[in-house]
């Protein structure tokens, strides 16, 4: 009986260790920041802004707006993932968006950004910024599209929730970070230890824009069933796209993968 009873307590007190340490761990686990890569640069012809936006709290925020040689394009604003430092997308976009802006702002924490990263700071700095970038006179503020990739999805949903955009890209989103976590961590409590639940599903009912959902069959990072749940529950036109043979981190390889986000934004954007 004493030794049952050992074997629980330590049982017990390994359950509570691992479950604090993920608690505490939870933003390095989420947020892989990552240092700025190469210098910003563009597509041949294009002009390079640097940018450094001042969020409501201070913090200071860096990035381009990579402009084509056309007058008042429309604009992509694009979310990046967990371990994305997304000036370096810079000198693709064309390839990506056609002859349309891009704005390429790190998240805090990430690149020359400053700050820590988190939920609530995250969707905060997207919406100031798009605002920022919306005044402008040199883009057609009409003509906003957005783009967001994994952890970058929750950010896009966020900001399609809250401000006009003409359609939104998802690339390997997810109906919520809690929910993916969960299925990873079922012997664990995660609804009431997870601080940065980007609950996308819960916005995309509202949400009427046009939506084009881009699926890797062999994801292992963002199981295709969270994709489709998202894209179940959007309350405007979704298209879907499914790449066999590749993965969270490789969808982009796809020659299709560019083409269909240009397809879609010449029709939608």
């Amino acid at each position: 009986m004493a030794l049952a009873k050992t074997l629980l307590l330590a049982l017990a007190v390994g359950y509570l260790a691992i479950a604090l340490l993920l608690w505490v761990a939870q933003e390095r686990l989420m947020f892989h920041t990552m240092p700025s890569t190469a210098p910003p640069a563009a597509p041949s012809g294009w002009r390079v802004e640097r940018v450094s936006h001042a969020a409501r709290d201070g913090t200071r925020l860096a990035g381009i707006l990579v402009m084509p040689p056309r007058d008042k394009p429309p604009l992509v604003i694009y979310y990046g993932g967990n371990a994305e430092e997304v000036t370096a997308h810079g000198p693709h976009v064309a390839e990506s968006y056609g002859d349309r802006a891009t704005l390429l702002v790190n998240y805090r924490g990430y690149g020359a950004s400053e700050g820590r990263p988190g939920e609530k700071a995250l969707v905060s700095d997207a919406l100031e910024l798009y605002d920022w970038v919306a005044a402008r006179t040199d883009i057609d503020g009409r003509r906003i599209a957005l783009h967001g990739r994994s952890l970058g999805s929750g950010v896009a949903v966020a900001v399609a929730a809250a401000r006009p955009a003409s359609c939104i890209v998802l690339s390997t989103p997810f109906d919520s970070a809690l929910e993916v976590a969960a299925k990873i961590y079922p012997w664990l409590p995660i609804s009431w230890m997870m601080r940065h639940p980007f609950d996308s599903t819960a916005l995309a009912p509202g949400i009427r824009i046009p939506a084009l959902v881009l699926i890797a069959e062999n994801d292992n990072v963002i199981p295709k069933r969270h994709s489709e749940r998202l894209a179940q529950h959007w309350g405007g036109p979704v298209e879907r796209r499914y790449f066999a043979g590749l993965g969270h981190n490789d969808l982009d390889l796809h020659p299709g993968y560019d083409a269909a986000i240009r397809d879609f934004l010449q029709r939608c954007g």
